[in-house]
């Protein structure tokens, strides 16, 4: 079977078999855990395909999957206990009796399709192992381990700052958190760029592009910044922080 098709039926069976048992669990959210594992899983069943152990293959790999396990562990971490999270939720009340197969349609095979386009530097590097590694290979893996670092730091402060029971109710702002409203988002973005430039190594990289800004556009349009700020608007604390505060790239903060 063409690799590009297999990588196809096996986010579609995973993603069959999570809203499964979301629909048993009736949480919608679990999607955002088994984001990261979709890319994990898609990546190694490609690479037992077609694989030859290509130095740019394992690294590529060896990207995705620590990355895809970090975020799943961080994600199911954050929501232990929380149950489903309230995007998941309004739809659920407002999607009323076609709940079910617009979950399924919408939620689940829309994710399916997202991570396919995103995985795309991984797969075409897996499908052709390209040149021996040079220069754009450093400049990728440097790029992807400053957005990786910038996200699992941005994600660890967060966790931290929402353990502690004194900033119930308050927004935090420092850390990474000082310099952009979304250090996570902003890294996430940035790593798929790394990604982006390894696989310009290989025949065809460049439709690999997609990968990037596909994720930026979800992340500063979409299902990202926009959805979640719904949840702050108004909060006091919040707009005094939106003000002063980048909602995506870092900088300082704005004074006064």
């Amino acid at each position: 079977m063409n690799m590009f098709l297999l990588a196809i039926s096996v986010l579609l069976i995973f993603m069959t078999m999570v809203f499964a048992l979301a629909m048993f669990l009736k949480d919608n959210s679990i999607v955002d855990v088994a984001y990261g594992l979709a890319f994990v899983l898609v990546c190694c069943v490609a690479y037992l395909g077609s694989g030859i152990g290509h130095p740019r293959q394992l690294l590529a790999l060896g990207m995705t999957t620590l990355w895809g396990v970090r975020l799943a562990t961080h994600i199911f971490l954050r929501k232990r206990g929380e149950g489903e999270d309230f995007r998941y939720r309004r739809w659920r009340e407002e999607w009323g009796g076609a709940f079910i197969w617009r979950s399924y349609l919408q939620i689940f095979i829309l994710q399916a399709a997202v991570v396919f386009v995103v995985a795309l530097p991984i797969l075409l590097i897996i499908n052709h192992s390209g040149p021996e590694l040079g220069s754009l290979d450093l400049a990728g893996c440097l790029v992807w381990l400053f957005g990786f670092g910038f996200e699992a730091v941005g994600d660890w402060q967060l966790l931290k700052f929402k353990k502690n029971d004194v900033n119930r109710g308050h927004i935090i702002q420092s850390g990474l958190w000082r310099f952009t409203r979304h250090p996570n988002y902003f890294g996430e973005a940035t790593l798929w760029w790394g990604l982006f430039l390894v696989a310009l190594n290989v025949p065809y990289g460049v439709v690999a592009v997609l990968s990037p800004v596909l994720i930026g556009f979800l992340l500063l349009k979409v299902s990202g910044i926009p959805m979640l700020e719904i949840k702050y608007r108004g909060h006091p604390e919040f707009e005094a922080y939106k003000e002063r505060t980048n909602a995506f790239f870092p900088w300082f903060p704005k004074h006064g």
